[in-house]
C-alpha cells in the first residue's frame, strides 16, 4: 500500500452532511467524488474508446462491490462482495459551523425573466439556501454549513498497482473538484495541498483526459472534458478578493448563458425548446412527457472556485459533455446546437472570461 496525505480546504461553503441534512466533515462524499474522477482517469487509458463493462469490473474490485457476478479472490474463488481497497481517513469528522443564523446573503445578479434583482447564493444554492415565506433576505435551509477556510487533513492507502491513476484522479479533483449539495455550481470547491512526502499533484491537463465534444455527445457519461479547435473548454473569471464575489461572478454568468434561449411564450407549452438541453427541470416551464416520467437531466457544464498563486479567487467553468440518457429521445442535432451556442457565449470577449489551458 501506499501512503497519500493532503490538508483539504474549502474555498466556498459546502452543504455536506449527514443523514440528519446537518452539515458535517464526512468521508464517503470524498470517495464517491474520487470514485468519478477515477472513471475519467481510466478512460483516459483506453485509447480505442471505453469498454464500460471491464471498467465496472475494475471499479469494482478497487472501491468494493455487492454486485459483480465475475468477481473471484487470489484463490480463484468466486467471491459476491469485496471490501474496497482504498482506505480514507479524515482528521476532522465535525459539524459545519455556519449556522442559518450566521448566513450572509450575496450580492444580487439580474435575471431578465424575474422582475426583482436575484440573490446570487439564492440562484446558485437553490435547495441548500432557501428564501423563508414572508422574508426577503435568503438563508440556510438546514442548521449549518461548513465555512469557506475551514480545513482538514485528509490520508489515503492505496495499492500499489493503482497508486499513479488514482494520483492522476486527485489532481483532477483538486483543478475540478466540488462537494456536497449544489456543487456543480460552485459550491464546496476545495483545493488539495500534499503534505510533506506526498507526491506533488499535476497543475496541467493532460490531454488524454479531453475529447472533441460533438465526439464526447455519443456517450451517457461524462468521460472527458470537452474541447474545441483542439483547446479545452475551460473558461475563467477575473481575479476576486473572496468566494463571494467569485460566486456572484459565476452566477451572472449562468444566467445570461441560459436566459439566450428564449421560451416562445412565457406559459409553459409542454413542448422541449433549446434551454431545456441544458439541464431539466426549468422553473415554469415543464416538459410534458419528461415531467409525467419524472426525468432529471443535470447541467454538463461545472463550477468551481480556484485560489491564484498570490490568494485571489477565480471562477472556473468547465464543459463535461455527455448525451442525455436514452429515456430524453435525445436529439443529436439540437444538442450540438445548443452547446456550440453556449460555447460562443462564453468566449465572447462580453463575457469577461478567459479560455485557459487546465
Amino acid at each position: 500500500m501506499i501512503e497519500l496525505e493532503y490538508r483539504l480546504q474549502f474555498l466556498t461553503p459546502a452543504f455536506l452532511g449527514n443523514a440528519e441534512q446537518t452539515a458535517q466533515w464526512r468521508t464517503p462524499p470524498i470517495k464517491a467524488l474520487l470514485r468519478q474522477w477515477w472513471r475519467v482517469a481510466f478512460a483516459a487509458d483506453q485509447p480505442g474508446g471505453v469498454d464500460v463493462a471491464a471498467m465496472r469490473q475494475a471499479e469494482g474490485r478497487l472501491f468494493g462491490h455487492a454486485w459483480l457476478e465475475n468477481d473471484r479472490d487470489a484463490r480463484g474463488q468466486k467471491v459476491a462482495a469485496r471490501r474496497s481497497a482504498i482506505r480514507l481517513r479524515l482528521s476532522d469528522w465535525s459539524l459545519g459551523d455556519m449556522p442559518a443564523s450566521r448566513w450572509e446573503s450575496l450580492s444580487t445578479v439580474r435575471h431578465p425573466e424575474v422582475a426583482q434583482p436575484v440573490p446570487a447564493d439564492l440562484y446558485l444554492g437553490y435547495g441548500p439556501v432557501t428564501l423563508p415565506r414572508g422574508q426577503r433576505v435568503p438563508t440556510l435551509k438546514a442548521g449549518a454549513a461548513i465555512q469557506a477556510g475551514k480545513r482538514a487533513e485528509l490520508r489515503l492507502a492505496v495499492v500499489d498497482h493503482e497508486a499513479e491513476r488514482l494520483q492522476r484522479a486527485l489532481s483532477l479533483m483538486n483543478l475540478y473538484g466540488t462537494l456536497g449539495g449544489r456543487s456543480r455550481n460552485g459550491w464546496g470547491s476545495f483545493s488539495l495541498t500534499p503534505m510533506e512526502g506526498t507526491p506533488a499533484l499535476s497543475a496541467t491537463l493532460d490531454h488524454r483526459v479531453t475529447l472533441p465534444w460533438r465526439d464526447a455527445l455519443t456517450s451517457d457519461w461524462a468521460q472527458a472534458i470537452g474541447t474545441s479547435d483542439q483547446r479545452p473548454l475551460i473558461w475563467q473569471t477575473g481575479p476576486c478578493d473572496d468566494w463571494k464575489k467569485a460566486m456572484v461572478q459565476l452566477a451572472r454568468t449562468k444566467i445570461e448563458l441560459r436566459t439566450q434561449f428564449r421560451f416562445p411564450q412565457d406559459r409553459p407549452d409542454g413542448q422541449i425548446h433549446e434551454r431545456h438541453w441544458l439541464s431539466y427541470p426549468v422553473t415554469r416551464h415543464d416538459v410534458a412527457a419528461w415531467k409525467r416520467d419524472n426525468l432529471r437531466l443535470p447541467n454538463s457544464l461545472r463550477f468551481k472556485v480556484r485560489a491564484d498563486a498570490d490568494g485571489k479567487l477565480r471562477g472556473v467553468i468547465f464543459h463535461m459533455p455527455c448525451q442525455p440518457p436514452p429515456a430524453f429521445r435525445p436529439d443529436r442535432r439540437a444538442l450540438e446546437q445548443v452547446w456550440a451556442k453556449v460555447h460562443a457565449y462564453l468566449d465572447q470577449p462580453t463575457s469577461n472570461l478567459k479560455r485557459i489551458a487546465a
